[in-house]
């Protein structure tokens, strides 16, 4: 258990963010997933304070806490008394003994699956990486294909960590493109080619472990929630941008995800209404034309051609990529920095826009936006709190993903800690 992962205990009401129990019989799971979820969030803790936090009787939290711990799923962890916990509990007597999660007693594997690269992580009950492994894809790859490399790496990664299979409480999967969760199916990923791709039924096949799948970003952003910089947030979105730009939702601790799941497609928004240049969706005028990766080194490149001694040319015939038009930048290069400067002013204005259509308490960026936070993020939250209405760009928080370019696998590991574990869906813990 890492200290620091705890959150305070709130002083009075619950947070909207907490999973709250049931008190009434036939529901003893929906009661664990809600204690387990306290433990994530406020462990170590009391029994007491499991009640306050979930609304549940004591006598359900020592029964649950009990069945627990026989499973080797929590531990006992020193006590406390009524001085040293201060206000937030009342009373006398003998000291409280504090219960938290064993990191280690579940683990759980996530696959994240970009237009080139297959990237599969291990990880524990608090979201920590054990293991990881990054594979390229091969060209033009069917579903079944890929998801045989996934299982591969999974293997592997799993041999790495130490953990058994036993210990693995289930798979996630974040895929780009438009996914049914309930079904498991990629409906339809311009990217990757696929429509209609059964990926949970295969993975599921192949591993003999229960899967989830979701759309990517939106797992990056329940990853932020659980165990990242939105562990404290009601409203939280989360913005990400490489081939393609995707937004994730978490609203009271749940992923929104929209009527047909299609939530979150905020590349496809149109900046430019007029003579804007096509999109791959069909439409033109998209944010995607103006800030996604591909785009930012397309405009790099064509000034570049204009200015052959240049800074910004001679890194581009190095290699041609977003990281030397961030080099570039860095070098001081006018061409390069105007146009990241840009991308960021357009960013900016689509924050404001979202901050007056959802007001969420925080945005974070991941992808191209969180490597060149350094180069643009100044200039992307200027302009949304100057854009937004009202002001309230001013009380938006605005960060980076916390878990750099391993959050997609991270986010996959997340979907299936929350469906199989913190939720508790299909599977006995």
């Amino acid at each position: 258990m890492k200290p620091d992962r705890a959150l305070s205990l709130p002083d009075s009401a619950p947070p909207a963010n907490l999973r709250r129990g049931r008190s009434i019989t036939g529901v003893k799971e929906h009661n664990l997933q809600a204690i387990l979820f306290a433990l994530l969030r406020y462990g170590p803790i009391s029994r007491v304070d499991m009640a306050q936090l979930t609304g549940l009787s004591a006598t359900t939290i020592t029964n649950l806490v009990t069945d627990l711990l026989e499973q080797g799923i929590v531990e006992e962890a020193g006590k406390i008394d009524d001085e040293r916990a201060g206000d937030r509990r009342r009373g006398a007597g003998r000291p409280r003994t504090l219960v938290r999660l064993i990191p280690d007693a579940r683990c759980a594997a996530g696959v994240h699956i970009g237009v080139d690269t297959v990237r599969v992580g291990v990880t524990d009950l608090f979201g920590e990486l054990q293991a990881y492994r990054m594979a390229q894809q091969p060209e033009d790859a069917s579903p079944e294909c890929l998801l045989a490399l996934a299982a591969e790496l999974i293997e592997d990664a799993l041999a790495e960590s130490g953990k058994c299979r036993d210990c693995l409480v289930g798979i996630g999967v974040g895929a780009s493109g438009l996914t049914d969760p309930r079904t498991g199916v990629n409906v339809l990923a311009p990217s990757l080619g696929w429509r209609d791709a059964p990926v949970r039924d295969i993975l599921e096949r192949l591993t003999g472990r229960p899967v989830t799948v979701d759309n990517n970003v939106r797992a990056m952003a329940l990853a932020e929630s659980m165990f990242g910089g939105g562990r404290d947030v009601n409203t939280l979105a989360f913005i990400y941008s490489r081939v393609g730009v995707g937004a994730g939702f978490v609203v009271g601790g749940q992923l929104y995800r929209g009527t047909q799941y299609g939530a979150g497609e905020i590349g496809h928004t149109t900046v430019v209404p007029v003579a804007g240049k096509p999109c791959r969706c069909g439409n033109s005028g998209c944010l995607e034309t103006l800030v996604s990766e591909g785009e930012i080194v397309r405009q790099a490149t064509l000034l570049a051609e204009c200015r052959p001694g240049s800074i910004l040319s001679r890194a581009l015939a190095r290699e041609t990529s977003i990281d030397a038009v961030f080099e570039a930048a860095r070098s001081g290069d006018p061409d390069a920095l105007g146009v990241l400067d840009d991308c960021a002013f357009h960013l900016g204005t689509t924050l404001a826009n979202l901050t007056n259509l959802m007001n969420p308490d925080k945005i974070i960026l991941g992808g191209v936006f969180a490597a060149g936070a350094d180069l643009m993020l100044p200039r992307v939250e200027e302009t949304m709190r100057r854009r937004a209405f009202a002001g309230l760009g001013e009380r938006v928080t605005l960060a980076v993903t916390t878990f750099g370019r391993k959050v997609g696998a991270i986010g996959a590991a997340a979907l299936a800690l929350d469906a199989f574990f913190y939720n508790r869906q299909g599977t006995d813990a």
